[in-house]
């Protein structure tokens, strides 16, 4: 059922058609109106823009002398065309009634053909045998955009292209990468698949930090993304991040990128709300981690796929164009037109809440929410709806977001035996986030069971101490420790040697195993902060923000002997994480 706020919008479209049709309003109002524009980011191993190999096809094959694609049957491949430009205008024969497979069922209901081709493919205006084939002439134009057309690609060698690689296991400089540099031509071939989506806005996009690369560098008038300049030659790993045989992913300070350039682009004032695209495994994280950081009132939809560009009915299409509904929709807007539901992705027909989403399964529809209190916001199914309004805050509403961010903060780090303080940059001049602000934070499993015989040591939580031991060379630093379910609990060993970190200056939330669907009770008697219902890597990126917010724990002059007012005065700064762990 549509919520009251749609059904009032499609009560005043279908007035406004009426008093158009009794000529009461004027044609040129409507025509002032805006289309709406929306910011579309392409983000690291992005299945959405991901294509399956150009394959040469036996169009290609047969006409340079080379071995045909054939089935374990032996039969000969059909092949698959691929969209592609014309360089010229060429006119084809369309024979007539091959749209579907009963058009000739009704033929009386059809105009007369164009003309006729012969056996031996002449075209005539009139039939000239009963084995003519009745015809549509047509004019294909470079302008009309993309076709579908045979592959033709060889290798430089003359070979075919039988896979993404000039040869098994060739290197990276041999091979052609699948992931296009930024969405526009899979927006392109959304609009030619009959997807309307340029009938419902325009498009801007950035390459923020995306998974396709140009090795060679690009000149600036042949930028299809939003930006300023020539590109100048990219690097696998460090300007571009992939899956597959070349994979590589992208480091933390990657995410100060993606904030950035979805913060600069949305305090433009150009844009309607924003999309972001993404791997399937690693998108209900940063969805979230833009949800807490990224100072807006639009909305932001998060869309990813689990199967490539290729693959029988990829799903990526049908996302996008639902994230785009989404947005126009207005159903996340309050009344003040400021968006209530923070960060979402919207996929396989649910807007699932940015906090709770998680990867379940390897499939279309495979997503499930953690937590075990709500996590889907509403349908898009039919009519774009809303059921459920977060009461977390979320970006314009976040205490963590860029604006709320010090330009500076006092870091911690160990050298020879002593704490020091460290300045630690976390903004520039300009308000962005800086990518070496971005904190460490390691992620750590206990457990229950594996505990030593005897009593407690935790000198012998080899790990853990040398972990500990590592981020203090960190000036902002922490640690999520996960637990059992549902009390993140461990075995007194590894309990005693975290609770160590705090005394060092080192935050630890602790977070219950998998989806704890219960929150987790807060213990002012220890020197923990804990993780709420949020899944162990949900809480590592809240912990990262509320760290470049609050700064490091005062650390204790003797970690193995603190005083009652050094534990105080921890207890206090811990009380300030908990909040946020408590409210985002």
């Amino acid at each position: 059922m549509a919520t009251t706020k749609h059904r009032q919008y499609r009560t005043a479209s279908w007035l406004m058609a009426f008093l158009l049709s009794q000529h009461l309003v004027v044609q040129p109002a409507l025509a002032q109106e805006k289309k709406p524009k929306i910011a579309v980011f392409s983000g690291p191993t992005a299945t959405v823009q991901n294509n399956k190999p150009l394959i040469t096809s036996n169009k290609a094959r047969e006409q340079y002398g080379l071995p045909l694609l054939k089935d374990q049957w032996g039969n000969t491949r059909v092949d698959w065309p691929r969209y592609q430009r014309l360089a010229a205008p060429v006119t084809v024969y369309i024979e007539m009634f091959t749209a579907h497979p009963l058009e000739a069922d009704v033929a009386e209901l059809y105009a007369p053909p164009d003309g006729y081709v012969n056996a031996k493919g002449e075209f005539s205006k009139t039939k000239t045998s009963l084995d003519d084939k009745p015809v549509y002439a047509v004019t294909l134009k470079p302008q009309d955009g993309l076709y579908a057309l045979p592959y033709m690609g060889r290798q430089a060698n003359g070979e075919a292209w039988d896979g993404v690689a000039s040869k098994p296991g060739a290197p990276f400089s041999e091979s052609r990468q699948t992931f296009v540099p930024d969405a526009s031509r899979i927006f392109e071939e959304i609009e030619r698949n009959g997807g309307g989506i340029y009938a419902i806005a325009d498009y801007e996009f950035y390459r923020a930090v995306p998974a396709g690369g140009y090795t060679k560098g690009l000149p600036k008038n042949k930028r299809t993304d939003v930006g300023e300049g020539d590109i100048p030659p990219e690097k696998l790993g460090e300007d571009f991040f992939t899956y597959g045989p070349y994979a590589a992913s992208q480091g933390r300070s990657k995410m100060a990128r993606s904030v950035n350039f979805v913060q600069s682009a949305l305090d433009s004032g150009k844009y309607a709300g924003a999309i972001w695209l993404e791997g399937s495994p690693s998108i209900e994280n940063t969805s979230y981690w833009l949800s807490l950081m990224v100072d807006t009132t639009l909305p932001i939809s998060a869309n990813s796929a689990h199967r490539d560009r290729g693959s029988i009915s990829p799903d990526g299409d049908g996302n996008i164009l639902q994230s785009v509904n989404f947005i126009v929709s207005k159903v996340w807007a309050d009344e003040k037109g400021r968006n209530q539901l923070g960060a979402v992705m919207v996929q396989d027909d649910v807007i699932y809440s940015a906090r709770e989403i998680e990867k379940g399964d390897a499939r279309p529809g495979g997503y499930v929410t953690t937590g075990g209190y709500g996590g889907i916001f509403g349908s898009m199914a039919a009519d774009p709806y809303v059921t459920n309004i977060p009461t977390r805050k979320h970006t314009w509403k976040s205490d963590v977001r860029i604006t709320q961010l010090p330009n500076s903060i006092n870091g911690l780090i160990k050298r020879n035996g002593k704490f020091e303080s460290v300045k630690v940059e976390i903004k520039n001049s300009k308000g962005e986030l800086l990518p070496k602000a971005i904190p460490k934070i390691s992620l750590l499993k206990g457990d229950s069971w594996f505990d030593d015989d005897g009593a407690p040591n935790p000198a012998g939580e080899k790990g853990i101490n040398a972990n500990i031991g590592h981020l203090l060379e960190y000036p902002l630093a922490g640690i999520v420790a996960e637990g059992t379910a549902p009390y993140a609990s461990m075995s007194a060993s590894p309990t005693r040697a975290l609770e160590k970190a705090p005394l060092m200056g080192l935050p630890v939330v602790r977070t219950a195993r998998g989806d704890a669907s219960g929150l987790v009770k807060v213990n002012s008697d220890n020197l923990f902060i804990e993780g709420n219902n949020l899944t162990t890597t949900k809480a590592r990126y809240l912990l990262t923000a509320a760290l470049m917010k609050l700064g490091p724990l005062p650390p204790a002059v003797n970690p193995d002997t603190p005083t009652t007012a050094e534990i105080d005065a921890i207890k206090k700064k811990i009380a300030l994480y908990q909040e946020i762990f408590q409210t985002h």
